[in-house]
């Protein structure tokens, strides 16, 4: 049975909603998995006793601190050690859990996942992997906020954990990468990206169809999209950003009138799938890909569902050895990160 640790203490809505997400986690697979929440025993009984959820599906491990999102990383990693997050880390570290799902401070999670967990063998620092919705099809991009300098071996890497995990855990055959530039031409962009596009397109582990224009990431025809963070966190946060005036635009359009009124009930299912699409809580989590155990990192404002999916994200990618098989894939490349 695999154990799943749990940083009930992580998010801007916790406990009550790692709470809630956590239980609901726990009625879908309690058949072959152990939920395991680390925080404030008080906070959490006390939550759960106003909210009538019942903990007795979980092992809960005692914790006396909280990282704070305001908290220096390193410090916070190095100090807050009967914290949630850096006990959850550890002790994914010693073997005393399969994956750590957390929706406290990214800064944090990503240091104390360098520096407890530690990486894969090539790999220096993890890359934030993040689902994102596509017009044809999802796709992951990465990396989303990690990294926001990275060399071009780096980004080399980035391709060929993100094909593993798109194979993994996407189910995607064959997967295509692609390199985020400003041009299609692999004379374009930086020299930092012009040399990552030479490794990548020289990468025996994937399927490396060039570079992709921003204006075409959208469109959903590649599997794995590959930047450094800086560029990753523009795209996602943009994409988030234009998403939400888009759908608050064609809200005022259909409540101008009568007759517009009438004409959204004809078109009421497709928006919300539409809706459904661009929500965070459905993917649940953005995987720190590298790390050498499965480390997700939900949304800081996660409700339910979001934990939930996080949870379900952090089973896959136990049950099909994801970093097992990225491990395998990075010893092919001769110097992933050197």
């Amino acid at each position: 049975m695999m154990k799943i640790l749990i940083d009930a203490m992580g998010g801007d809505n916790a406990p009550l909603c790692v709470l809630q997400g956590a239980s609901q986690a726990a009625a879908e697979y309690s058949a072959d998995t152990k939920l395991v929440l680390l925080g404030d025993e008080k906070a959490m009984k006390d939550c759960a006793a106003r909210n009538k959820i019942d903990l007795t599906p979980f092992e809960i491990i005692p914790c006396s601190e909280v990282v704070d999102m305001h908290d220096d990383p390193v410090k916070a990693a190095r100090h807050k050690t009967d914290s949630s997050m850096i006990k959850g880390l550890t002790m994914l570290k010693n073997g005393e859990g399969d994956a750590f799902v957390s929706a406290g401070s990214t800064g944090a999670l990503h240091v104390g996942t360098s520096l407890i967990v530690r990486t894969l063998k090539g790999i220096k620092r993890p890359a934030l992997a993040t689902p994102m919705p596509g017009a044809k099809q999802n796709f992951l991009l990465l990396d989303c906020g990690a990294n926001a300098e990275c060399r071009a071996e780096m980004l080399n890497a980035f391709g060929t954990m993100g094909s593993v995990y798109a194979e993994k855990v996407m189910d995607r055959k064959n997967p295509s990468v692609a390199l985020v530039n400003n041009g299609a031409e692999d004379t374009k962009g930086t020299p930092t990206y012009r040399e990552a596009h030479q490794l990548l397109k020289a990468n025996p582990c994937i399927h490396f169809v060039g570079n992709i224009e921003p204006r075409y990431i959208l469109d959903g025809e590649v599997d794995v999209v590959v930047c450094d963070g800086f560029v990753g966190n523009v795209v996602l946060k943009l994409t988030e950003g234009v998403a939400k005036t888009l759908l608050g635009m064609l809200k005022k359009v259909f409540l101008k009138n009568l007759i517009t009124k009438l004409s959204y009930l004809g078109i009421k299912g497709g928006l919300s799938d539409i809706k459904r699409m661009m929500d965070s809580e459905e993917v649940g989590g953005a995987p720190l890909l590298g790390a050498a155990k499965p480390v997700i990192k939900a949304h800081g404002s996660s409700k339910a569902k979001g934990i939930k999916n996080a949870i379900r994200q952090a089973r896959t990618c136990v049950a099909n050895d994801l970093c097992g098989t990225m491990q395998t894939a990075l010893n092919a490349l001769e110097k992933p990160q050197a």
